[in-house]
């Protein structure tokens, strides 16, 4: 760092090498005095121009915390808000469990494993945690602020014994269903709870339902907008695959006439004009944690247990998978480029339904009577 007076002050200037380049650049700062105390505020500041310039280079030691917060950045402009905020808990928790300051280039798989051990949280929670690690480490690289990701492929799932229980608390049989839906004592909400089963929408996408989304004629319901929930607004659906056409079936077909009735003869009585397919009293979207608090009491008394409207998702995934629909048809009438969850629900409901055919079959002797 060398110092030229200038004006009656003093400029600081500090030179580096421009790894794209090849050159050197300078770096400056002008201040009061030349003491002790004022170089050394000069080379702090002149530490964090260079360090800004350099950022993007990729060439600088990018600590996990840092790694994190342009990752959140980047998320905030190329997903949606649920999904960020969702991504924004699920990273800072990485930074936590692995050490903000660690250098994101010097971890290992030894050390990522070790750090996930030490937690204490079930195998289920810690593949969670291992599936969005490898997508913020993956991002890091193809943003050339990580140089080898190889590692990554050494960390291989937990053993979790416990995910075909899990997985079967994921969605409802037929007949628990229909026990939910008999007493769900409010209507409003049991229409919602049964077009979320029978059409696979989101809770977001069926609050956010307008009239003219819903085509009687051809049979067709638009899917293209969604209620943020966390946010409070009304948002495009949540992936380019979201917006679709869920076609109605016979079933599906009555309850959504039934539906518009319902919420024609509401705004009637209530003496306002809505352009929702479910409103509330003031013809404005409904409320969904009410629905949801009603849908979880109800589930706890007649089912024994809680669940939340996403389970009717699911659900609707089972019940198409025992029609005998093919797993690609339910993911487009679900707008699932590529879901997981969709395929184990599918998965275990036919390999359910094969075991029992062939336990039908079992004991049948067809030359019995030869």
């Amino acid at each position: 760092m060398y110092v030229v007076k200038r004006n009656g002050k003093f400029v600081f200037t500090e030179r580096y090498n421009d790894p794209m380049t090849g050159k050197l650049k300078s770096a400056s700062v002008t201040l009061e005095k030349n003491t002790n105390h004022y170089k050394k505020m000069a080379r702090e500041i002149l530490a964090d121009k260079i360090k800004e310039k350099l950022k993007f280079t990729g060439t600088e030691d990018i600590t996990i915390s840092e790694l994190v917060r342009r990752y959140q950045e980047d998320q905030s402009r190329t997903v949606t808000k649920s999904t960020y905020t969702r991504n924004v808990f699920a990273t800072n928790a990485l930074a936590r469990i692995l050490g903000g300051d660690v250098i994101a280039n010097r971890l290992s798989a030894g050390y990522v494993r070790d750090c996930f051990n030490r937690t204490g949280e079930s195998n289920g929670t810690l593949n969670e945690r291992l599936k969005r690690f490898k997508a913020l480490i993956r991002w890091g690289y193809r943003n050339d602020l990580i140089d080898d990701i190889r590692y990554i492929d050494k960390l291989t799932p937990y053993e979790d014994k416990e995910k075909a229980i899990r997985l079967k608390e994921k969605f409802l049989e037929r007949d628990e269903l229909k026990k939910l839906l008999q007493n769900i004592a409010v209507t409003k909400w049991r229409m919602l709870a049964a077009l979320t089963a029978l059409s696979g929408l989101r809770i977001g996408e069926a609050i956010a339902l307008e009239q003219k989304d819903v085509d009687f004629k051809n049979r067709i319901i638009s899917v293209n907008k969604t209620v943020d929930i966390v946010n409070d607004i009304v948002t495009a659906p949540k992936t380019l695959t979201s917006t679709r056409e869920v076609y109605m079936q016979d079933e599906l077909l009555d309850l959504c006439r039934k539906i518009k009735a319902y919420t024609m003869s509401e705004c009637m009585r209530n003496g306002v004009r809505t352009r929702l397919f479910v409103c509330d009293e003031n013809g404005n979207h409904v409320q969904y944690y009410a629905y949801n608090k009603c849908l979880k009491r109800t589930a706890k008394n007649v089912l024994g247990r809680e669940i939340t409207s996403h389970i009717m998702r699911h659900t609707h995934v089972a019940l198409m998978a025992e029609a005998g629909v093919d797993l690609e048809t339910i993911s487009d009438r679900l707008g699932h480029a590529n879901s997981k969850v969709t395929r184990e629900v599918y998965m275990h409901v036919t390999e359910r339904m094969k075991e029992e055919r062939n336990n039908r079959i079992k004991n049948i002797n067809l030359l019995a009577n030869c």
